[in-house]
């Protein structure tokens, strides 16, 4: 069966929330990093300061192919900052895995 990564970059205040949805949704096994970054809105601007680079948390997973939609859902409905949405709330990433090693034991996974 085919492996994603699925990497979501979300606010911080989000980041908790969205590992919370993921756990509850059978997906317990999350990294999470802290990182900076600028959408296509190139940061944020209060008065005279510019913020051109934000905080946010990227939280990595590997799923299941056949389960992409499911946990995309579990994402934006746990991210979202408004049931519309705003700008900043982040951004999914999804990749192919193609060999997954466990360190310990040195054993390839399935």
């Amino acid at each position: 069966m085919s492996k994603l990564l699925v990497r979501s970059i979300v606010r911080p205040e989000k980041a908790d929330e969205v590992m919370k949805s993921l756990l509850e949704a059978g997906y317990p096994a999350v990294t999470k990093v802290p990182v900076f970054g600028r959408g296509k809105q190139r940061g944020l601007k209060v008065g005279e300061i510019t913020y051109d680079e934000l905080p946010k948390e990227m939280l990595m997973t590997v799923i299941p192919e056949a389960e992409k939609e499911f946990v995309v859902k579990t994402v934006l409905g746990a991210a979202k900052t408004s049931e519309t949405g705003n700008y900043g709330d982040g951004k999914i990433f999804i990749s192919p895995v193609d060999e997954i090693y466990t360190i310990s034991s040195g054993v390839k996974e399935d």
